[in-house]
């Protein structure tokens, strides 16, 4: 197994954002997020332009590096060796997982996104797996929330490592767990915190039950 799978299976807490997260610099949100226990950063921000997310791609690489955690792209595995991301994450209406692993290149990871049943029986190709929206966010307003029984058939289901993802924080973490969920992927309730690194650690411990910086108990 490659170092970049291990720490894809050891992984807990996932962080979505754009290159100017709640509207900050991108290292301001990163920075503590990644010393709260972020394990997975995906930059996703489909109005940068090319420059722009590779401008944010190389700072969130070095903070990455520092933390120990993956940098992946959302969609553009046509960036990923140019940006030194770990991989790219694809949605069901992009392009397919063997072709976006075609264009990221030789140990490159690849994520999609799960709906539905049918479509976590079939991710096996995938690395990893998002499985959601969980609850109603305004990140993906044209999806319907699947709720927790989609937690808990890919608990039961799925073929590869799954992150729950939609509307999740810390006040509803709980309930995601209980379904059998072991990671899961946010947005807001990093991002848009007023202390991302609080909030990253206390996601954590209620994932896993570990604590990533003092004062966390």
């Amino acid at each position: 197994m490659s170092d970049r799978q291990s720490r894809l299976q050891r992984a807990v807490l996932y962080l979505v954002c754009s290159i100017q997260p709640g509207g900050r610099a991108l290292e301001d949100v990163l920075a503590p997020a990644l010393a709260g226990g972020v394990d997975i950063v995906q930059l996703r921000d489909k109005d940068a332009t090319r420059d722009e997310l590779l401008a944010a791609a190389a700072v969130a690489r070095r903070l990455c590096d520092g933390a120990g955690a993956l940098l992946i792209l959302n969609d553009r595995a046509d960036l990923v060796a140019e940006a030194g991301a770990d991989g790219c994450h694809v949605g069901q209406d992009d392009i397919d997982v063997p072709k976006a692993r075609a264009l990221a290149g030789e140990g490159a990871i690849v994520g999609q996104s799960t709906h539905f049943p049918n479509e976590i029986d079939a991710a096996g190709a995938a690395d990893y797996i998002g499985v959601g929206p969980v609850h109603a966010t305004p990140t993906k307003p044209r999806r319907q929330a699947v709720g927790v029984e989609l937690v808990r058939f890919a608990a039961a289901h799925a073929p590869v490592p799954f992150f729950a993802i939609g509307g999740i924080d810390a006040s509803n973490a709980a309930a995601v767990v209980d379904a059998g969920a072991r990671r899961i992927a946010v947005v807001r309730a990093i991002a848009e915190a007023a202390d991302p690194r609080a909030a990253a650690a206390e996601l954590r411990f209620l994932v896993a039950g570990e604590a990533a910086i003092d004062g966390i108990a």
